[in-house]
């Protein structure tokens, strides 16, 4: 029996997505960091090498299928079987809704949603061919509760717990397991790919982040645990979870006021504020 797992993840230069991979390796799996970042990622396999774990770095921009295709052809050269598949890669943005360009619209869409369409196009077959597999698609706690004026990135979050639960029905007979991992704020590099025209929600969001309870680490601690007992639906944060179950349980218009409440002075702040 093969005693090191094969994981692959995306966007494993920085953030979460290198926390990911420091918790995998140091769990005894091997790891190909992939990303765009070549001089990040091969610091962080440099980083895993030095506390005695494995992993190499492998070049890849998942809006690219000739990309994602010389990746799968790499890893299935070195490895020949691939047992975990974690769509990382992502990016953020906050605008107003009648003033987010489409352009920022599709660059977000490509990117959270078509780039990990993209990975399971590929990928699945290759665990269907092997007869096992998991996939960890990294969405977030806005993908389940949105907040205001987030709308492109709450979109394309949603779209991605829709997509893991599409899977895990579609995939139930073929023994690959789908989880879905939706974090609430907490300390990573996402905000560097913020895109947005209001300052203040740029402030407010960097703010949440140096506030949040938990870190990249504890994150990646919770998706180890919960991918490894094979759960569909990991949460992070104890206030993402209280909200998400009112949502499931209270009346609509009840859960709706309720949430207005809590983000009034958020909707106060940026109603008013200048596109600059």
């Amino acid at each position: 029996m093969k005693s090191t797992k094969h994981v692959l993840i995306t966007g494993a230069a920085s953030g979460l997505g290198k926390a990911l991979a420091l918790k995998w390796a140091a769990m005894q799996a091997e790891i190909c960091v992939a990303d765009i970042n070549q001089q990040a990622g091969e610091q962080v396999c440099a980083e895993i090498l030095s506390q005695g774990g494995k992993a190499f770095f492998i070049p890849c921009d998942i809006t690219n299928i000739d990309s994602i295709t010389s990746l799968k052809e790499c890893l299935l050269s070195r490895w020949q079987s691939i047992d975990l598949l974690i769509n990382n890669a992502g990016v953020a943005s906050a605008d107003k809704m009648e003033v987010e360009p489409i352009a920022q619209w599709r660059w977000v869409m490509e990117i959270n949603v078509f780039g990990i369409v993209n990975m399971c196009q590929q990928f699945i077959p290759v665990f269907k061919q092997q007869g096992y597999g998991s996939i960890l698609n990294v969405a977030s706690q806005a993908g389940l509760t949105p907040i205001p004026f987030m709308s492109s990135y709450n979109a394309s979050k949603a779209a991605v717990v829709s997509l893991s639960e599409t899977l895990r029905l579609e995939l139930a007979s073929d023994n690959i397991n789908i989880s879905v991992l939706c974090p609430g704020f907490f300390k990573t590099n996402l905000g560097s790919s913020l895109r947005t025209q209001l300052p203040t929600m740029e402030k407010l969001l960097g703010k949440l982040f140096d506030k949040s309870p938990i870190n990249a680490e504890q994150v990646a601690e919770i998706a180890y645990q919960g991918e490894s007992n094979k759960q569909f639906l990991l949460l992070t944060h104890q206030q993402g979870k209280r909200l998400y179950l009112l949502k499931r349980l209270l009346p609509r218009n009840l859960y709706f006021t309720l949430v207005l409440a809590q983000t009034r002075r958020l909707r106060q702040l940026l109603g008013n504020e200048q596109t600059q």
